[in-house]
């Protein structure tokens, strides 16, 4: 199975199979473990190496003055953590492990030389970094204009195609390690606004919980629940494509 590194950036375009193995070297070597709560990356801090996460669940996040705690994504096996090395010194945001997780640890030499490079490949890591922006800024729309229902509905909708993405779902059963604390420092609500809404899409028959797992009982409902629109993980590039992901990717969204 590739890795999930390599089946995230094949949404924006089909590797060869040396391609691949390139990817899968990348990823074989230099391993670093993190705890629960431990920081991948600090705020300030130098950005020396690149980090992907192979397994796991991390989130970046912004601490204020007063202590007060804003996450602005939650990152799942196959994203990267700190793409800034080509171009930042130091980080402007911190990420931190949620669960067990396991990056790959990569120089930031060996990464600037893959992105400056004219090839599928790094034209994939921009596309990687393009949607990651894109989520950030369904973050802010969330914040802005959706109500508390759709938007814990569009985030948890948003994470099943994502984990869909790199094979992590099994009958719409996804990782859900995710707090009610930190799902409301996501998404601006409180911890019992959060409750009240999760507890309101159980009763509808939308989703069940249990303390590690969600699974999405109606992903139809839930995705109109939630007003979801996909064009902003650009999945239809690899719904143009041919071969076993573009048929995959027909069922992602």
């Amino acid at each position: 199975m590739p890795n999930p590194w390599t089946m995230k950036m094949e949404q924006f375009t089909a590797f060869t199979p040396e391609q691949r193995a390139r990817l899968d070297e990348l990823v074989e070597g230099r391993r670093q473990d993190y705890a629960p709560d431990e920081d991948i990356l600090v705020e300030d801090g130098p950005i020396n190496e690149c980090h992907v996460i192979l397994s796991g669940l991390a989130m970046r996040y912004k601490l204020l003055a007063n202590g007060e705690r804003q996450i602005v994504a939650f990152l799942i096996p196959g994203d990267l953590c700190d793409a800034e090395v080509f171009v930042l010194e130091k980080m402007d945001h911190s990420v931190s492990a949620i669960t067990p997780t396991t990056c790959a640890v990569i120089s930031a030499a060996t990464m600037k030389t893959l992105l400056r490079e004219i090839s599928p490949m790094s034209e994939a890591l921009w596309w990687g970094t393009m949607t990651d922006l894109a989520v950030l800024r369904e973050r802010l729309v969330d914040i802005g204009r959706r109500d508390a229902r759709e938007r814990v509905a569009h985030l948890v909708y948003e994470m099943l195609v994502r984990f869909r993405t790199v094979g992590a779902t099994d009958d719409d059963v996804m990782p859900w390690p995710i707090t009610q604390d930190e799902l409301a420092d996501a998404t601006g609500l409180t911890t019992v606004h959060i409750n009240r809404t999760l507890r309101q899409m159980r009763e509808e028959g939308l989703i069940e919980t249990n303390r590690r797992e969600m699974k999405v009982l109606d992903a139809e409902r839930l995705r109109e629940v939630s007003g979801f629109n996909p064009n902003y993980l650009h999945l239809i590039r690899t719904e143009q494509r041919q071969g076993k992901v573009a048929e995959r990717a027909g069922d992602l969204v």
